[in-house]
């Protein structure tokens, strides 16, 4: 029986949220956020709002155990639950139009990540017609002809420790159509292009230790400072990527010995545009003018990174990035108008596929939290845990949070939702707040490894691999990295 594809699995699990709409009853927290304008604290239910002013008494009053000062400074901008407010409200199930609606919805409110995506494509499909890529590819695969192992080791290890520093996730989709060819042309898989890409990417948020996206706001949110514990998640991070690295290096070794081992289908990866493309080409010389290119292209990606990392930059400034270093490419190539406008729709248009499925996963969160059963999830989760002792205290949440992480996926919206519920818990067993991060991070990064409803779907849209061929290749690890996590959690709990 053939796996259902990426927006089909998408599908099906919106349509299993929507029944859960009729069966998780209706609830909600109360939140609170800073606003800036009037130097007030909001307080908003389903039913009413108020302020209060912006002093710590009033936050010990809500029992919210954070410096004023974090709210003041812009450090937690986003609203916050407050502890011991739930509420059961009237049941809102979701019907048929709002199932078929959620995703119109989900590409709305994803318009942002899309016209990356799509623009990102168009760069692409100009790249293919210049040959920059095709003479790139030559010239590395034989700067590294017998050490090929070291792209595994240097691209893994670079991007996560984007990841763990700040957060690099969705913009980890520009690097397929870049590194996925030189995989290829190393002698891989393009499993092996993914596992490095978007595993890199993964663990390094897993087991994030400065990220102002998990860490930094987890911390806050649970009224530490994000130093705490600094130590452990360094450590953490260290074996984990280790582990992850070997792993990838041990099947990258078996498919290079014999292809036939490899789970991902080789017509598969012959049809993906930017690497068809290239091998439709002779080998060309790495001319000055492809060198330019290629500068420009790279270039883009690293003013990106900068510009997320120091310059807090977010969709709209990427976008314009790749936008214009299009436009410069078709520049120094010499292309003419049609030519640049057809190679430019042409590549976008490869990549649409894969921006549906980013609107799909967002449609299945707009529809739990309009059919308000994400904060009673989250309600019952915390009672679970109540009494105890705090190795399984730790563990529990630690599963508890890969759990959340199917329904919410953003690890950012994720530390700002549950930790002003979930770290005073951390008081009543005895152990430090800084463990109860930890367990947030590994739980929402590690589900977020497999979780349909991350950015699985979109990496594998962009390298034609089925979603059962991932499961296949990551679950064993896996479960490494969960016995990893629970020996760390259990250690440091004590």
């Amino acid at each position: 029986m053939k796996f259902p594809a990426a927006q089909s699995i998408l599908l099906i699990i919106a349509a299993l949220v929507t029944i859960l709409t009729w069966l998780i009853p209706a609830g909600s927290y109360h939140s609170l956020s800073y606003e800036s304008t009037s130097g007030q604290f909001s307080i908003q239910s389903q039913d009413s709002s108020y302020n209060l002013p912006s002093t710590q008494a009033s936050l010990e009053q809500l029992n919210i155990k954070i410096p004023l000062e974090k709210f003041t400074s812009g450090a937690i901008y986003k609203p916050i639950s407050i502890p011991n407010t739930y509420q059961q409200l009237e049941s809102k199930p979701q019907g048929f139009i709002d199932f078929l609606s959620a995703p119109i919805k989900g590409i709305i409110e994803a318009a942002d990540i899309i016209f990356l995506v799509l623009i990102i494509g168009g760069m692409i499909g100009i790249m293919n017609v210049t040959g920059a890529f095709n003479a790139g590819m030559s010239w590395l695969s034989k700067a590294l002809k017998g050490r090929e192992f070291l792209l595994i080791i240097f691209t893994t290890l670079l991007i996560s420790l984007g990841g763990t520093t700040f957060g690099l996730a969705e913009e980890t989709l520009a690097f397929y159509p870049i590194l996925i060819p030189i995989f290829i042309a190393a002698g891989y898989d393009s499993m092996v292009g993914l596992a490095s890409i978007f595993l890199g990417s993964a663990i390094g948020v897993m087991c994030s230790t400065v990220n102002p996206f998990a860490t930094i706001i987890a911390s806050d949110a649970a009224g530490i400072s994000w130093t705490s514990g600094l130590e452990g998640r360094m450590i953490i991070y260290a074996v984990c990527m280790s582990a992850t690295i070997v792993y990838i290096l041990l099947y990258a070794r078996k498919v290079k010995k014999n292809p036939a081992k490899s789970l991902v289908d080789a017509e598969a990866t012959k049809s993906l545009s930017y690497i068809n493309e290239a091998s439709k080409k002779n080998e060309i010389a790495l001319t000055l003018r492809l060198r330019a290119i290629l500068l420009i292209f790279t270039t883009c990606f690293i003013i990106m990174i900068l510009g997320v990392s120091q310059w807090d930059w977010w969709f709209v400034e990427m976008t314009t990035v790749f936008f214009a270093g299009s436009i410069l490419i078709g520049f120094i190539a010499k292309m003419k108008e049609n030519e640049f406008i057809n190679s430019f729709i042409q590549g976008a248009g490869d990549l649409l596929g894969v921006a549906f499925i980013i609107g799909l996963a967002r449609g299945i969160t707009i529809l739990m939290n309009d059919g308000l059963i994400s904060d009673s999830i989250l309600f019952y989760a915390s009672e679970f845990t109540t009494g105890m002792n705090k190795g399984v205290f730790v563990n529990v949440l630690f599963f508890i949070y890969q759990g959340l992480t199917f329904f919410i996926p953003s690890s950012s919206g994720m530390a700002v939702l549950t930790m002003p519920i979930l770290s005073p818990l951390a008081d009543n067993v005895n152990i430090g707040r800084e463990v109860i991060v930890n367990a947030y991070q590994m739980g929402n990064g590690l589900f977020n490894s497999i979780s349909p409803t991350g950015l699985v779907l979109a990496s594998l849209g962009l390298v034609k691999i089925g979603y059962e061929k991932y499961l296949k290749f990551m679950l064993p690890l896996y479960a490494i990295l969960a016995l990893i996590g629970m020996v760390f959690l259990t250690i440091l709990s004590y």
